[in-house]
């Protein structure tokens, strides 16, 4: 993420898009052009970050710590439960949801709002998961604590969502791209299973060019240079930015849940999550999504400030009640389509 705001050419971001973009920038240490250190980068964000304003209320929160993977540190979660005046009938979906920041920043704190949010307009459990992060703990490590983390809520669901059905994975840009890494593991090593894929403007190739990495790389809050700076602190120098484990969109995506897949049009990201639905539909996987053309890399984190992010919020709080039995949201038919 950068400072830089500067537009180019005919303004593509939609009413009132520009002016939240700049504001979200200005917290946001410019890494890899003025801040090349991930614990000082850090310590910025947080100093800069300023306390939100309203916190959408839920009907719980909690916090504990679960196992890790095998040999490495315990993981913490916090565990939002929804707030019902009436408790709907069924059983609730589980969502395991993973934060973004270029797996070097962001924090179960720095996506509270958005995670509240969510179990607002799902009327799921939302186990937020707080991996480690990069540079102190390089790939695979923060995918492997993903995966720790759904293997733990699918053996607690009962004392979770409840529902062993509608088990699910979400994530926003470099959580988006440890939710789609979580499915391939599952697949690969047996389980969990795992009813929904959430990928909110995801990471899917790392070192792919595109066109609107080319595009956008510059005056849309999330920059190339910053994905290169977190690239370079997440694989470090002799990492394989081609294995499928860190570049989805280069697997197969056979037998893999369904998904839904958020795009924002001017975002750098918008080309590879938008390869990774179409390969996923290829490969004959279920998949719907939700693309906002005027929209920037981070939007959905501005909440009731902007339509397009109250749209994509709704849009997501349907797809995960469907999962569950007896809970669909009215106009939702699963989810599934162009």
């Amino acid at each position: 993420m950068s400072g830089s705001t500067a537009s180019q050419g005919p303004e593509r971001l939609a009413p009132g898009a520009r002016e939240l973009m700049q504001a979200m920038a200005a917290v946001f240490p410019d890494v890899g052009a003025t801040v090349h250190d991930a614990a000082e980068a850090r310590r910025m964000l947080a100093l800069m970050m300023p306390e939100p304003s309203r916190r959408p209320e839920v009907g719980a929160v909690s916090d504990r710590l679960i196992p890790g993977p095998e040999g490495a540190p315990d993981v913490p979660v916090r565990i939002y439960r929804p707030y019902e005046e009436k408790p709907a009938p069924g059983r609730a979906p589980t969502v395991v949801f993973l934060h973004g920041g270029g797996w070097v920043l962001g924090s179960i704190d720095s996506h509270d709002s958005t995670v509240r949010a969510m179990c607002r307009a799902s009327g799921a459990v939302i186990v937020s998961v707080g991996y480690r992060l990069a540079p102190e703990a390089r790939f695979p490590e923060p995918a492997d604590d993903a995966y720790a983390a759904a293997c733990w809520a699918a053996g607690h669901v009962d004392e979770l969502g409840g529902d062993p059905d509608a088990l699910l994975v979400a994530g926003d840009s470099a959580g988006g791209n440890l939710a789609a890494v979580c499915t391939l593991m599952a697949r690969e090593r047996g389980g969990p299973s795992v009813a929904y894929q959430l990928l909110i403007y995801p990471s899917t190739d790392p070192g792919g060019e595109t066109e609107s990495r080319r595009v956008n790389a510059e005056g849309y809050f999330l920059t190339e240079t910053a994905m290169r700076w977190f690239g370079a602190q997440y694989f470090g120098p002799d990492g394989d930015l081609t294995h499928h484990y860190a570049a989805p969109l280069r697997a197969d995506l056979s037998g893999l849940p369904p998904a839904h897949v958020i795009t924002a049009g001017c975002d750098p990201l918008c080309d590879e999550g938008r390869a990774y639905a179409a390969k996923l539909r290829e490969c004959g996987v279920p998949v719907s999504e939700a693309h906002f053309p005027g929209m920037f890399h981070g939007f959905l984190g501005v909440g009731e400030l902007l339509p397009d992010a109250v749209e994509a919020m709704a849009g997501l709080g349907k797809v995960i009640a469907s999962t569950a039995s007896d809970r669909k949201i009215d106009g939702c038919d699963g989810g599934f389509g162009g």
